[in-house]
């Protein structure tokens, strides 16, 4: 006697009722999907909070206190902006007990740059003397220390190092570029000494059709890491009792907030997705249900010819599987996609950093997500391949006829 080949007997069922199989398919890739986008999306933000925060290498940013909110955007969001106060901040928080070490930095708005196209570009100036955030990215690139004119720039600008970059009449010699972070405020910003933008301002008198109106005594922030015995929150609090007129962000302040949204945002989408979920198991579960009931005449010959319980069981839950990891692949590739197509806007609309996952992680998830989704489709069937497996030959082939 022949043995029954399960395998091809499922796929001929699946081929032989294509717009069922096609409906049930795209319910699985519909949930694997979503769920797909919405997991790469959240883990790309935290992924990008977490090398930016390490990027950025301070506790805390001190900023005059009436550019608190555009302050944060620039950190988050990279929007350029430029605002200033005395040079004498800087000082004053050096004097703050609680305080390791500090370092001021320049934020320039530029009036044009013509080479980037719609890249909005952030110039920042640092001063490499006391700097703890761009140069030691400098060392592990080794690149040399920026001289006068010198920059480094953004993964997300277009620039080739060697390139010449005007601004405000002086023309930056573009000697690195940095590694992708997420976070605009590194990704679309050019780096110069605070020596080359002081000069740049000097010249831009004469050079520029805008000047760049800024003196030597003017800086835009000052970036503090704090000592080992006191937390960031707490001498953030002591600096602005201690200084008047600015405002000290600690850093972990601005990622916890982040997070909070994050979290927020996680559980709409989760709870979507759940909903999305027990549809789909649902609608699977019934069409499977309708499936066995009209094939009772099939499954009582197959029990005749001599097959097993749990062949007729493997039978039902081998069609589940070929459904759900198609529609797995499906979804996965659906989710992509759209996580492409949209993440740009998606990021713009919450303002919020985003760097893709590298491949360590990206690889697993893709897994699980094609793993979750052959599972969705064997929980659906069971309980109706469980029916069929125990159906009577003799009754189900006279209730088929």
């Amino acid at each position: 006697m022949k043995r029954i080949n399960i395998t091809k007997l499922s796929i001929k069922n699946l081929q032989r009722k294509v717009i069922r199989s096609i409906l049930l398919l795209l319910a699985v890739a519909m949930v694997t999907g979503t769920l797909f986008g919405a997991t790469i999306f959240m883990t790309g933000m935290q992924n990008s909070l977490r090398i930016g925060t390490y990027r950025l290498g301070a506790d805390i940013l001190v900023v005059p206190e009436e550019y608190e909110a555009q302050a944060r955007s620039a950190l988050l969001a990279g929007e350029p902006t430029a605002f200033y106060m005395d040079r004498k901040v800087y000082d004053q928080v050096l004097k703050v007990d609680g305080v390791k070490r500090a370092t001021p930095q320049l934020f320039i708005k530029p009036t044009s740059f013509t080479c980037c196209y719609n890249v909005d570009i952030f110039l920042v100036a640092f001063d490499p003397k006391t700097d703890f955030t761009i140069s030691p990215w400098l060392q592990g690139k080794s690149i040399k220390p920026l001289g006068l004119n010198e920059a480094i720039v953004g993964d997300a600008l277009p620039i080739m190092d060697g390139s010449l970059i005007p601004f405000f009449g002086t023309a930056f010699t573009v000697v690195g570029t940095m590694e992708p972070t997420g976070m605009k405020f590194f990704d679309q910003s050019l780096f110069m000494t605070m020596e080359s933008a002081y000069e740049m301002a000097e010249h831009s008198k004469e050079r520029a059709l805008q000047p760049l109106h800024l003196d030597r005594n003017k800086i835009s922030a000052v970036l503090v890491q704090a000592d080992e015995n006191i937390s960031p929150d707490r001498l953030a609090i002591r600096l602005a009792y201690a200084i008047p007129g600015v405002k000290a962000i600690a850093s972990d302040e601005v990622v916890n907030t982040v997070r909070r949204q994050l979290a927020g945002l996680m559980h709409g989408i989760l709870v979507i997705c759940s909903v999305l979920w027990v549809l789909a198991l649902v609608m699977i579960g019934f069409a499977f249900y309708m499936i066995v009931n009209e094939r009772q005449r099939e499954f009582g010959l197959l029990r005749g010819m001599g097959a097993k319980r749990r062949q007729v069981l493997q039978l039902v839950l081998q069609e589940a599987f070929f459904i759900s990891l198609a529609g797995g692949i499906i979804g996965l590739a659906i989710g992509s996609a759209l996580l492409v197509g949209f993440q740009e806007v998606m990021v713009n609309t919450l303002k919020l950093p985003y760097l893709l996952p590298p491949p360590s992680v990206l690889y697993p998830l893709v897994g699980g997500a094609i793993v979750f989704s052959v599972l969705t489709g064997l929980i659906s069937a069971l309980i109706p391949a469980v029916i069929a497996s125990r159906l009577d030959p003799y009754e189900a082939i006279r209730q088929g006829e």
